[in-house]
């Protein structure tokens, strides 16, 4: 008897889940909404609004869904798990009180305080002229400033003084570049060292890592630019033991917090850590898999992913193992000219039906329009090479990269270089 499963987004992140629950032997029809040109040729798509729980809810009660897999964190906020699990609907993500570890960095950051999980120092303001006199107060320094609430991952300004800081409560508080997310700022340390994306299945009492990866968030090569949703990715980054017993610890931490607080969280739990000269500090929590995280991590993994997923949304992770290739991973992205600001979208990309060879292509923002291939929003593909080590997966992503063209494409240059 094999199973009906939806899948929920429309970016990458998506396009790679759906590649891989396609494959599973278990899965009978695969539905995906909204879905995507490119995700239609693994899933039937449906025109849903995913932002609308009881919608969501009719459709998978009368196609018999086995199990909704949430891609995106706006669902979340929505209450989408909250909806499904009450009409008995096993689902792939935690509830809206759950996710509010992403939701809003005010109540991420107070919970690592409560339960003692390392991070960086933190005030949390209510509005522009607290934050002002807050730091007017402090000593000189760089400081990091965020959106509390959903930003697409762009919410987060790293500033190298206080001038820098109060310019960037201002947008999120006064100018309200990114509206009500900007509500609450948090304002905290500026922590230094490499950063790590570690991502696991989580149950509510058990945890299985996936391998950990490293995103590069800046426009530019060298970490120059703004901020963007991530422009690239590697997998796997090598830690010592003792780092990872470390992290190990802080996801044990968090899942004895979440049972605390009584939070429904069955799902992916997504730690962003610094690995700062005093151990690994979390940067920010995401209640859902990471992009491109995603199209870089899931190309290693040789289990069958919805054995993983199901087991997650039933509570039943306890003894499976993951099986992980010997092997590395590098994604490059693809993005549109005036990422992530003023995007031009609607640009012909050529070169995407030539022979891939050993890169998979996965469609963040590509539409096909009258017979071609258009962009269609900011990062538009993701270009992922996997080889024996990080030199060759590297060689074989750019390589890759390098038979795609669109007007005004734009990639760094720099995703996993000197990395060994």
């Amino acid at each position: 008897m094999t199973l009906n499963v939806l899948a929920l987004g429309s970016g990458g992140r998506e396009h790679a889940l759906c590649e891989k629950i396609s494959r599973s032997p278990q899965v009978g029809k695969l539905f995906c909404a909204p879905g995507s040109d490119a995700i239609r040729r693994l899933a039937a798509c449906v025109d849903l609004n995913i932002l609308k729980p009881a919608e969501v809810s009719a459709f998978a009660k009368k196609n018999k869904i086995d199990l909704v897999v949430i891609g995106p964190e706006a669902p979340l906020e929505a209450g989408m798990a909250d909806a499904l699990r009450k009409i008995k609907i096993p689902c792939f993500g935690p509830t809206r009180r759950a996710a509010r570890l992403e939701s809003s960095k005010a109540f991420a950051k107070a919970f690592m305080k409560k339960y003692a999980i390392p991070t960086a120092d933190f005030k949390v303001f209510k509005n522009f002229s607290a934050a002002s006199r807050y730091l007017s107060r402090i000593p000189e320094g760089p400081l990091v400033v965020k959106a509390s609430g959903l930003a697409g991952g762009k919410g987060v300004f790293v500033c190298k003084n206080k001038k820098e800081a109060l310019l960037a409560a201002k947008k999120l508080m006064e100018e309200r570049i990114f509206k009500d997310a900007g509500n609450l700022v948090v304002i905290e340390e500026c922590l230094t060292g490499p950063e790590l994306s570690a991502m696991a299945f989580v149950d509510g009492r058990s945890f299985i890592l996936l391998p950990f990866s490293r995103d590069h968030k800046r426009l530019k090569d060298g970490d120059h630019g703004p901020n963007t949703g991530g422009m690239g990715a590697f997998s796997p980054v090598s830690v010592s033991r003792e780092t990872k017993r470390e992290i190990e610890t802080i996801f044990k931490k968090v899942l004895m917090g979440i049972r605390r607080e009584k939070m429904d969280y069955r799902g992916i739990l997504y730690c962003g850590l610094m690995l700062t000269g005093e151990g690994p500090r979390v940067l920010e929590f995401n209640c859902r898999f990471g992009d491109p995280e995603t199209q870089t991590v899931l190309p290693l993994i040789d289990s069958d992913l919805f054995v993983f997923l199901q087991a997650a949304a039933k509570k039943k992770l306890k003894g499976l193992k993951l099986r992980v290739r010997n092997e590395s991973s590098v994604c490059v992205n693809l993005v549109s000219e005036g990422y992530p600001e003023k995007i031009k979208i609607g640009r012909g990309i050529l070169g995407l039906e030539k022979e891939r060879g050993a890169v998979q292509i996965f469609h963040s923002a590509a539409a096909f329009k009258n017979g071609e291939w258009r962009t269609a929003g900011g990062r538009v593909l993701s270009i992922v090479g996997v080889g024996p080590n990080l030199w060759e997966a590297r060689q074989k992503a750019y390589q890759g990269a390098a038979k795609i063209f669109f007007r005004g494409m734009a990639l760094r240059r720099d995703i996993a270089k000197g990395i060994t």
